[in-house]
């Protein structure tokens, strides 16, 4: 009744009750309507446990576009902690290979050799592999993390790699053969480059076997970073020698000359 009794002003500028130009209804309703961007929307939240996030999207995805048929105006958007996910992903394809032209860079600064830049740099797709290989061991799926872990671990193969071929280079510099050289450089830089895996590998423990606050975002970087520190010290401890012994000697044979 009180709504009814509220007045209006007319054209005449006379007072008309409400309720003589409405009526009024009782019927059940939305409590709120909320927009975004001038439309209304709807919001259904739900917390992941004891899966990935980007898994659970997809087959929510494939049940709803199964299920669910939308009419004309209605759409499904995936926000929350998926949308930050996708923003994440976004940046990191364009930091990944950023990060690795730079490696690739001072590689070549410090070598002034495209070739020996490269051999170097062949540790990083096999520190990647075993990187892979360790989160399929754990059934872990990609995440931002893990692409955190394998941007640091391009870095630490890289490095084992410098150590070792700066040690045969200065060793053919100094009037080394090439074989010699090798290994020479092998035996001189085997217990830095063993000391680095390890302190890195032993490092990260901790943190892959993490199950406290924040250890779904410690546990795919530590497992990457371990699983490819692995595969990386087994590259520039025997495979990377034999590389340089292929593709390195010409290069220093012509500069010796």
């Amino acid at each position: 009744e009180a709504l009814h009794k509220i007045l209006l002003y007319g054209q005449a500028g006379e007072h008309i009750p409400l309720g003589q130009v409405a009526r009024f209804e009782q019927t059940e309703g939305p409590s709120t309507i909320t927009r975004e961007w001038g439309k209304r929307r709807v919001v259904v939240q739900c917390n992941v446990r004891g899966r990935d996030i980007d898994s659970f999207i997809g087959e929510v995805r494939a049940k709803l576009e199964k299920e669910v048929l939308l009419e004309t105006g209605y759409f499904i958007r995936y926000g929350g902690q998926f949308e930050n996910l996708e923003r994440a992903r976004t940046r990191l394809m364009i930091v990944v290979p950023i990060a690795l032209m730079m490696i690739f860079g001072l590689l070549y600064l410090s070598f002034k050799s495209i070739r020996d830049a490269l051999l170097i740099f062949s540790g990083v797709p096999l520190a990647a592999v075993g990187g892979v290989f360790a989160l399929v061991i754990r059934a872990m799926p990609f995440s931002i993390s893990a692409g955190v872990g394998f941007i640091a671990l391009s870095g630490i193969a890289v490095l084992n790699g410098l150590v070792l071929v700066s040690a045969i280079r200065n060793l053919v510099k100094q009037g080394n053969g090439i074989d010699v050289a090798i290994k020479l450089g092998g035996l001189q830089r085997l217990r830095p480059v063993i000391m680095t895996a390890l302190v890195a590998s032993l490092g990260f423990v901790p943190m892959a076997m993490s199950n406290g606050v924040g250890a779904e975002v410690q546990r795919p970087l530590a497992t990457v970073v371990i699983g490819g520190i692995i595969t990386s010290t087994i590259l520039t401890l025997l495979v990377l020698p034999v590389l340089y012994k292929r593709w390195g000697t010409r290069y220093h044979s012509v500069e010796d000359s």
